[in-house]
């Protein structure tokens, strides 16, 4: 059974890192879809630091390890496809600490620059995640570093719903989220963040569908990638964490295809200048293709959670 992450779990993360993150707005906006134009609210987390919401787990996680005495000079270390070790290196550079991150050896080239800028020591191990979440658990044990995980933590879960409670100081009114899914850690804290009056899409490509996948089997279960949002949404089995969430709360689960998320991410550029992952862009290619549709109590709030990429990526 996962550790279970609810609204006070998010709370006590807001108060932690409030004033060391970024307050990112929200934007409201008209979109072109085959159902004509929508009304959209985008939260702009791609503006965060490190270029996605994985900073907000991360600080969590660490100024929690450290009331505890759980942070010590060995650091933390974390498997990644990217963002998520972007936000341990960032949030360990923050706290004066000493970050190893494992990354498959796919990972693009732009997120280990950064990572690489921001002082981590960075590994190359395998060619899926799951195979670089084995060495760096390996790593943590043997070094007594602080484990970190990409999403299937509580404390990681707990500072990706501070992005909900921001949403609510902004938009009074419930509100549909569209939220994309890799391992869920986004998913599970935005449901923890929300209201009860507020309903939960959750989206993911066709080759990368952990959360569909599972909820077809009924249990967690391993998949292939095959997606060209593999470098974001690439984990392969959704997280016990997340899975508890959509087992507690009913969280809707939709699929869209590649060549999908790439037309809802040229649409962002060439309607907003907006650029994001492609597996950022999985949200809103939902709503794009008409498989959404806003209901007339709740508007669709479309969280816009990374843009760790390259301009010549389309």
């Amino acid at each position: 059974m996962a550790e279970s992450v609810d609204r006070a779990s998010v709370d006590r993360a807001r108060e932690r890192i409030t004033g060391l993150i970024r307050r990112t707005p929200t934007f409201r906006a008209t979109v072109p879809t085959v159902r004509g134009a929508v009304p959209v609210i985008f939260k702009l987390e791609f503006l965060q630091y490190g270029g996605s919401f994985k900073v907000r787990g991360s600080l969590n996680a660490l100024l929690h390890a450290e009331e505890d005495g759980r942070l010590d000079d060995a650091g933390v270390v974390i498997a990644s496809g990217g963002n998520a070790a972007i936000g341990a290196a960032w949030a360990s550079r923050l706290r004066g600490v000493k970050c190893t991150v494992v990354v498959p050896v796919t990972a693009p080239d732009v997120k280990i620059d950064k990572l690489i800028a921001l002082g981590a020591d960075v590994r190359k191990v395998g060619a899926r995640y799951a195979e670089a979440a084995e060495y760096a658990d390996e790593l943590a044990t043997s070094s007594n570093a602080l484990a970190l995980h990409a999403y299937d933590l509580p404390d990681i879960v707990a500072g990706a719903g501070t992005i909900a409670l921001e949403i609510q100081d902004d938009v009074a009114e419930p509100l549909s989220y569209v939220i994309a899914v890799g391992g869920g850690g986004l998913l599970s804290g935005v449901v923890a963040g929300s209201g009860e009056d507020d309903s939960i899409y959750g989206v993911e490509p066709s080759g990368a569908a952990t959360l569909h996948s599972a909820v077809a089997a009924r249990q967690p279960v391993d998949i292939d990638i095959d997606s060209i949002a593999g470098d974001s949404l690439g984990a392969t089995k959704i997280g016990s964490i997340a899975w508890d969430t959509v087992r507690s709360r009913p969280v809707s689960s939709l699929i869209v295809d590649d060549d999908a998320l790439i037309d809802a991410r040229t649409l962002l550029w060439e309607e907003f200048r907006i650029v994001v992952e492609h597996g950022t862009a999985a949200a809103l290619a939902a709503i794009v293709t008409g498989q959404l549709a806003p209901a007339d109590d709740k508007p669709l709030c479309v969280v816009l959670c990374g843009a760790n990429t390259s301009m010549t990526s389309y």
